[in-house]
């Protein structure tokens, strides 16, 4: 009989181990630590890098537009010699100093015009102007015309009213009175330039011209003004909206809609005031649309030119025109907006292009 050999419990646990050691020494561990416990958890992985690879190649044009379309803004550095001069954006800076310039220039006493020319005109010595005005009186001055000649350079032409300076204590004889020039309407034309820094100064002194040009009056875009018709409810609302604007007939409020916020004048300058005539832009008939009674639907408006008539305290008239809108509003008319300028009629609204 043979006798049949047997392996111990602990060889049986070493080789256990040993066969454990083979299985996992056959699936190496991956780069930078990580370990896959099984061979399908290894494969599901290389999937996703293998996915996640082709993302980023198939992305790579898109993301390079991108970040061309995406970049920062070139910024090129700006020659000193191409910066165009300080240019005052407002016609009313040159103006203004054209007319102190004039007045200035034609109110200087003698010997002093130089002082008075150098403080507009720089580098002008007291050779600039011969002697001096004087003997004349500047009463009123008004830049009626700025031209633009180039970017910060502008003819400027300033209409002066002028007089003669109060004469000697001695009286003048009649013939010697009526001999005095009486006040006129004088024109100059100045030129200015603005500096870099945006400061004035005249170019030359002020050149005298002739009075400027009358213009055309442009065609209105109303209808034919009429007598205010009493059948008019609107005509109503401007009759008493009058009165408390001008004249402290009451609060402006009751004509308005809520949230406005037109206050009347104060002091009140007139006594009294009555609308006189009114025309509508669309019909030459006003109000004729809306009699008195008639339902008006709710924000409906209308364009009004309106002649009223204020009388002072002293009872001198005084004819006034406003352009107002009205507006409906709980069937009653509301004064909208007492509008900054009357409506023109179509192709009547160009510059002058002799202003520009």
């Amino acid at each position: 009989m043979r006798r049949r050999t047997t392996t111990s419990v602990p060889e049986q646990e070493r080789a256990a181990r040993e066969h454990a050691q083979v299985e996992e020494d056959g699936l190496p561990a991956e780069a930078g630590g990580w370990e896959f416990g099984s061979l399908g958890a290894s494969a599901n992985a290389v999937t996703v890098l293998r996915r996640s690879a082709w993302v980023l190649l198939l992305a790579g044009p898109v993301l390079g537009a991108w970040a061309l379309l995406a970049g920062p803004e070139v910024v090129r550095a700006e020659v000193a010699g191409e910066r165009p001069a300080a240019v005052a954006v407002d016609s009313s800076g040159p103006g203004g100093f054209a007319e102190l310039f004039v007045t200035a220039y034609l109110e200087a006493e003698e010997g002093r015009a130089g002082d008075a020319v150098a403080a507009f005109m720089p580098g002008a010595g007291p050779a600039a102007v011969a002697g001096g005005g004087g003997g004349q009186v500047v009463e009123q001055a008004a830049a009626v015309r700025v031209r633009a000649v180039s970017a910060g350079y502008w003819a400027v032409t300033v209409a002066a009213r002028v007089r003669p300076a109060e004469l000697p204590v001695a009286k003048p004889d009649r013939d010697q009175a009526e001999a005095e020039p009486a006040v006129g309407l004088r024109y100059f034309r100045v030129p200015v330039r603005s500096g870099a820094s945006g400061e004035l100064a005249a170019v030359a002194l002020p050149a005298e011209v002739g009075a400027l040009p009358a213009g055309q009056a442009p065609e209105l875009g109303y209808g034919q003004a009429a007598e205010p018709s009493a059948a008019d409810p609107g005509v109503r609302t401007l009759q008493g909206f009058f009165t408390s604007y001008l004249a402290g007939g009451g609060e402006v409020d009751r004509y308005m809609p809520p949230g406005s916020r037109l206050t009347p004048i104060t002091p009140a300058p007139y006594t009294s005031a009555r609308v006189e005539r009114v025309a509508e832009y669309g019909t030459n008939a006003p109000g004729a649309a809306f009699p008195e009674g008639a339902q008006i639907p709710e924000g409906t408006r209308r364009r009004l030119l309106v002649d009223v008539t204020a009388a002072d305290r002293a009872g001198t008239e005084r004819p006034l025109t406003y352009a107002v809108a009205l507006k409906a509003r709980d069937g009653r008319w509301e004064v909208e907006a007492v509008e900054a300028a009357p409506l023109l009629a179509a192709g009547s609204g160009v510059a002058d292009k002799r202003s520009e």
